[in-house]
């Protein structure tokens, strides 16, 4: 898949006269969860029809970064359920062809709704066809709705599809707001359910205190301040993801803890802690990962010294091991661990 940021990267072939042209969304895409996986494989599915028999059009969603509402309310705290990189990775595992990520500001917020479809989807995109839900909102002070965008196409030349909102099996709208309540709950099931995958933290690994490693479970430290929407502190079963090198994922079970150990008097600095399941040899400092959150094991809790606190966090290796379905690791040695 191609991303593109900005105008400027967009080939100028696919919005020229003869070329391909497009079959476009758009949205901000947080989470890219279950609502706007239907909208994506629409886009898809009819970006390929219209290929039958000759060159077919691209497969395209346009996206905002920043989130508009932090560009309009900078003030509300809005913490976005996924990461660009994240959200990108999404976009392209629902089988799109390109990206286009435009710069969110006031003054391209100004553009009425007609001047937003004329200029970017059609002039730009060349979009022959725009597919949509029954609740987008664009353009000048979010004036452009449903309604408006079936009018402008029929203006601009170009089909519009409306699809109705996609629901849960308990007939509830799929929406970012509600994984975000889910997240504040510690319910990351339920928003890996919304999802259609588990809730996923980035970041770079920072030095920590090293007290995990002299206690024989080394850690992959994250800072929660810039960690994405961080769940409630306590315990978590999850996933260290990493890139390989090669362009692919390497998925490493991993037990996680959210807080500030309340058992040591540390300054209360709140962090992310993965400590990948037998492992001693991962040398992560410096290096982007995600933190895929599976299931919440226990609350954070302060223990009466160093003996029940080693007993409890051996429990939850084991209760992890159980959960993601991996072999139970044999406890490591302090003096094994060779990470730095």
């Amino acid at each position: 898949m191609e991303v593109w940021y900005g105008a400027e990267q967009v080939p100028a072939s696919l919005g020229a006269a003869g070329g391909p042209g497009s079959v476009v969304t758009i949205g901000v895409f947080d989470g890219v969860h279950r609502g706007h996986q239907a909208v994506l494989a629409r886009v898809v599915r009819r970006a390929h029809q219209a290929g039958d028999g000759g060159v077919r059009p691209l497969a395209v969603a346009v996206t905002f970064d920043p989130h508009p509402r932090q560009v309009h309310q900078p003030d509300r705290d809005l913490p976005l359920v996924t990461s660009l990189t994240d959200r990108l990775v999404s976009l392209g595992d629902a089988g799109l062809d390109a990206v286009l990520v435009i710069a969110y500001d006031l003054g391209f917020a100004a553009q009425t709704p007609q001047e937003f479809v004329r200029t970017w989807l059609v002039g730009l995109l060349g979009a022959r066809a725009v597919v949509v839900g029954d609740d987008v909102r664009f353009g000048r002070g979010n004036t452009g709705d449903a309604a408006a965008l079936r009018q402008i196409g029929r203006a601009e030349g170009i089909e519009v599809e409306i699809l109705p909102k996609v629901r849960s099996g308990q007939g509830r709208r799929w929406s970012s707001t509600w994984i975000r309540r889910c997240l504040e709950d510690g319910d990351v099931r339920q928003a890996a359910e919304i999802l259609g995958r588990p809730h996923r933290l980035r970041g770079t690994v920072v030095h920590g205190l090293e007290r995990g490693r002299r206690l024989g479970f080394p850690t992959a430290n994250l800072e929660a301040a810039t960690a994405g929407v961080v769940p409630p502190d306590g315990v978590y079963a999850g996933w260290l993801v990493r890139d390989d090198g090669t362009g692919h994922q390497e998925r490493l079970p991993a037990a996680v803890s959210v807080g500030t150990n309340p058992t040591f008097d540390d300054v209360p600095v709140r962090t992310v802690e993965a400590h990948v399941l037998g492992r001693a040899d991962l040398n992560l400092y410096g290096e982007e990962i995600g933190v895929d959150l599976v299931e919440r094991l226990r609350p954070m809790r302060a223990f009466d010294g160093l003996e029940p606190l080693l007993a409890q966090i051996r429990a939850d290796i084991e209760r992890t091991a159980g959960i993601l379905g991996v072999p139970v690791p044999e406890p490591i040695r302090p003096e094994d661990v060779t990470a730095h």
